[in-house]
Order: structure tokens, then C-alpha cells, then sequence
């Protein structure tokens, strides 16, 4: 399982929400390269990058920043966060990005995923972001009628790279991941699952890894010190070793 830190960019600087809620915002730096830097120097193999400002305005926003973590860094990034037609999609791959994670407008428009997703096999990424089950888009600000296992299964034969998880109701709250969703999507889809959302302590990525998941994504407690980065990745490796 790989252990994927994230950096969420608003106004270019890196912070982090509390369940998706834009008023609940914490400021954790003013320079995502050298963040980005300090997460590949304690063993990150890859980034989440989140463009906050480009989720609830629908095109890309924190363009700058993004592309100097792309520049100072030499692991693959990942971006999501106004993703919604193929111009951006072609834009931030030139940009040298690895893959490009679509929500919003996968729900909105299935057959343009479907050619976008066969258009670049294994460059993109379904964003699964869940509230009580229920896909939700627009920076989470809107939540559909369609369950995120539906959505999963109904994409699941394209060439994705992986689809990232994400339940709301724990994303940022340090309260332990919704294992038990996480489980069934794996169960539901052969696609690779990336689990978001919730991880507050070392033994949640314990918990993670002795399930199918192809990795974890991990904000607020590495911001707040509740555990490296480093033994983090360390922990995983030794539970992929004993699976």
C-alpha cells in the first residue's frame, strides 16, 4: 500500500479542510514546493495534489504552484479539483503532472469520461467523494442522488489508473477512515482502489493496509505531527511484506 501525502492549495498556499467546509480552513504553509520537498525527503513515491479554488470554480486555479511542485519535485503527482473538460485534462499532463483525477463532471457527463478515460489510459483517475454514500461534486459543495459504489461499478472496465475514495463525513477529522466503505468498493470494483479520508493516527494506516487498497491518502496528520511520514511508509511496507 502506498502512503500518499497530500497538498491541498487555496490561494496558493497549502492548507487543509474540515469535512470539505471551505469556512473551516487551517494554513499549514506558504510554499507547496518545499512542503512537497519535505514529504519525498521522508519517503513519498508520489504526491495528491487538491486545487481547492479550481474544485468550486470548475477550471484550474492554483496553476503557479502546482507547476512549481511538479518542478521540485521527482516522484509522479497527482492533481483534483476542476477537472471538467478536456482542455484542462491535456493542460496539466503537458504540465508534467502523472495523472489527473476527475469527480465532478464524470457524474455530470459518462460518455465524456469514457472517451477522456480511453483517450489516456492509466493517466486518469476516478474522484469518488462520497457523503453518506451519495457521490457528492462542485468541491463538495452539491450532493447527487447516485451511490459512489454505482458510479465505481458502472466505470470500472475502462483503463483507469485507480480510483481515490474519499468519505466526507471523516475527511480531515482525524477520526479513523470508513474502512468498512472502503472495503466493499475494493470487494465491488477490479479497479485499484486509493483510500482518503479520516487518517488520524499510525494504527489507522495498520488498519488500512490489511485491505486490498492500493494506497492511502494522508493531510492533517502529518500536518499536525500525529505521526511521520516516514514510519508511516514504513509501517506499509512491512504489512505489504507479511500479505
Amino acid at each position: 500500500m502506498q502512503v500518499i501525502p497530500a497538498i491541498d492549495l487555496r490561494g496558493g498556499l497549502c492548507v487543509r479542510l474540515r469535512q470539505g467546509d471551505y469556512d473551516r480552513e487551517t494554513v499549514f504553509g506558504d510554499d507547496p514546493a518545499a512542503m512537497a520537498g519535505r514529504w519525498v525527503s521522508e519517503g513519498a513515491t508520489r504526491i495528491h495534489l487538491v486545487d481547492l479554488d479550481g474544485a468550486k470554480a470548475g477550471k484550474p486555479v492554483n496553476v503557479e504552484a502546482v507547476r512549481s511542485i511538479v518542478a521540485a519535485v521527482g516522484v509522479p503527482c497527482q492533481l483534483g479539483g476542476g477537472v471538467r473538460d478536456e482542455k484542462t485534462i491535456d493542460a496539466w499532463l503537458d504540465a508534467g503532472l502523472d495523472r489527473v483525477i476527475v469527480g465532478t463532471q464524470a457524474l455530470r457527463d459518462p460518455s465524456w469520461f469514457r472517451s477522456m478515460a480511453e483517450k489516456h489510459p492509466g493517466r486518469l483517475v476516478l474522484g469518488l467523494d462520497a457523503r453518506d454514500g451519495m457521490v457528492a461534486t462542485d468541491g463538495w459543495l452539491e450532493t447527487s442522488d447516485v451511490s459512489a459504489a454505482e458510479l465505481a461499478a458502472t466505470f470500472d472496465a475502462l483503463p483507469l489508473a485507480a480510483i481515490i475514495y474519499t468519505d466526507i463525513a471523516r475527511d480531515g477529522t482525524l477520526e479513523g477512515p470508513n474502512l468498512d466503505a472502503t472495503a466493499a468498493l475494493c470487494r465491488r470494483v477490479k479497479t485499484p482502489v486509493i483510500a482518503s479520508g479520516g487518517v488520524g493516527e499510525i494504527t489507522d494506516v495498520d488498519r488500512l493496509a490489511t485491505l486490498p487498497v492500493a494506497g492511502c491518502i494522508v493531510g492533517r496528520a502529518l500536518y499536525e505531527g500525529k505521526f511521520s511520514l516516514k514510519d508511516a511508509v514504513e509501517r506499509a511496507e512491512r504489512a505489504s511484506s507479511r500479505s
